[in-house]
């Protein structure tokens, strides 16, 4: 694809597709140590966003203030419209904000089929596009495990169960932080295929991650974050012609 043909694309996201997503000027803090310092990105219905940057950017708390994990400092976070900043997690989960976190969190005294079931709710108009049925179809790895206790699965079944899980509860807008991360390659490759299978749905997805080829063939924009601030943002294939940028921010 050449230069014209991503910067075409990339344009035609932008100008047919409504935001869906809009960070503004986000500040957040653990305690007083501050790590977002103006955060802002806008997610386009439908896209894949890829956020990047080194281990300590900033990646996760951006995750973590647009899902309400954290309460940032000062800033917006608009979805469908709607201000969601120092909404609790369970009000923004209830709008439309699926989060898969980083560290999963399942419950590991539970078997699969419970992690999923504990997730069911309808989405923000009342739709239920994902049940048990289909999620077990869009996750097959999972079918034969679904009486396994959550604590007995490898680290990629975990993180196959937190999407799963998440998509029990029929979110607008899927949040996935380092879904890739300590991974064996191939769970990667398992994993890189469901993010690709759930965007050919039309599901739009926030892809937090440090591996810039991992997001090729699966993100149409990308975010750069370093220390705390957005110093990239285009399209995905833009991003990995630019040898400045991968060096400066990515250690590519």
């Amino acid at each position: 694809m050449n230069a014209s043909t991503s910067s075409e694309m990339n344009a035609a996201i932008e100008g047919n597709a409504p935001v869906v997503l809009d960070v503004q000027d986000l500040d957040s803090a653990y305690g007083s140590s501050q790590v977002l310092f103006g955060m802002s990105l806008s997610v386009y219905k439908g896209e894949t966003l890829a956020l990047l940057g080194r281990n300590g950017a900033g990646k996760s708390t951006t995750m973590k203030s647009i899902a309400g994990v954290m309460t940032p400092k000062k800033g917006s976070v608009r979805f469908l419209g709607r201000e969601m900043c120092g909404c609790s997690p369970h009000v923004i989960a209830r709008a439309g904000i699926g989060f898969v976190p980083e560290d999963r969190q399942i419950f590991p005294d539970l078997t699969v089929e419970d992690n999923l079931y504990i997730a069911e709710k309808p989405g923000p108009d009342g739709e239920r596009n994902w049940d048990l049925k289909r999620v077990y179809e869009m996750l097959p790895l999972l079918t034969p495990l679904k009486e396994r206790l959550g604590g007995q699965l490898s680290g990629g079944e975990q993180q196959m169960l937190t999407i799963g899980r998440a998509l029990m509860g029929n979110p607008s807008v899927i949040l996935l932080d380092e879904p890739s991360e300590g991974l064996a390659p191939i769970m990667v490759q398992k994993i890189g295929e469901l993010i690709r299978g759930l965007k050919e749905l039309g599901t739009t997805i926030v892809l937090a991650e440090q591996n810039l080829n991992f997001c090729l063939g699966l993100a149409d924009r990308a975010v750069v974050i370093d220390m705390g601030r957005n110093v990239f943002t285009g399209s995905i294939d833009d991003l990995n012609r630019d040898e400045e940028i991968k060096h400066r921010y990515l250690s590519v």
